[in-house]
């Protein structure tokens, strides 16, 4: 005769030990999550930071000290031109900022708009040398980085990448854009007075392509 001998019926899982493990089980995880977080208060460098860089905001926010810084460095063209033209390297070290490709110098100029293209225009201005090209960037666009890099502050290990570095200076002339171009005519300045006070990367001392930072036409 064959004996078998039954197991004894396991007892069934009690739910209470089930919700005092899940329970458990969320408290750890909770835990984790709190020590894994950082507390960001409004307005702290560090929600500045965690925020979408805005080249906008960025220009509007710089351009009026670098329209200032600007104006209290230009030299009147009649006395920068003889010096850019007797020896460039002696007036950028004396006037300009230092760039990684050229100098930005800062000059103001009145004189009489000529022929332009594309709202750039030339500008004959009494004391200047024939032998300067001098124009004027008036709009709607306006293209370079001279106004970014005039006050030598602005760096590019500022900015998460190239990008940006890059986005910034479009930021700033359009700042400068809204708040000096937006309210003239350019369609019919040739024949008018014009002044202007701004930047050019100085590359060709004969060829200066000046952004402005003030413009006045008569």
């Amino acid at each position: 005769m064959t004996t078998h001998t039954a197991s004894a019926p396991k007892a069934p899982a009690s739910p209470r030990r089930g919700l005092y493990f899940s329970a458990t089980l969320t408290l750890l995880v909770a835990a984790g999550i709190a020590l894994d977080t950082t507390v960001v208060h409004i307005g702290s460098d560090q929600d500045v930071r965690a925020q979408a860089f805005s080249p906008d905001s960025y220009g509007e926010s710089e351009f009026p000290r670098i329209q200032s810084f600007v104006t209290d460095k230009a030299i009147e063209a009649a006395t920068l031109a003889p010096e850019v033209l007797g020896d460039k390297n002696a007036a950028a070290e004396k006037y300009g900022t230092p760039a990684s490709t050229g100098t930005i110098m800062f000059v103001t100029a009145t004189g009489i708009v000529g022929e332009g293209k594309s709202g750039i225009y030339n500008l004959q201005v009494e004391g200047v040398p024939e032998d300067i090209t001098l124009r004027v960037q008036t709009g709607p666009a306006v293209i370079g980085t001279d106004l970014r890099d005039a006050p030598g502050d602005i760096e590019f290990g500022q900015f998460k990448n190239q990008i940006e570095y890059q986005d910034a200076g479009s930021g700033i002339n359009r700042a400068m854009k809204a708040a000096v171009l937006d309210n003239i005519d350019n369609a019919e300045l040739t024949g008018k007075t014009l002044s202007v006070t701004g930047a050019f990367r100085l590359i060709n001392p004969k060829n200066w392509m000046i952004t402005p930072v003030k413009v006045s036409v008569e």
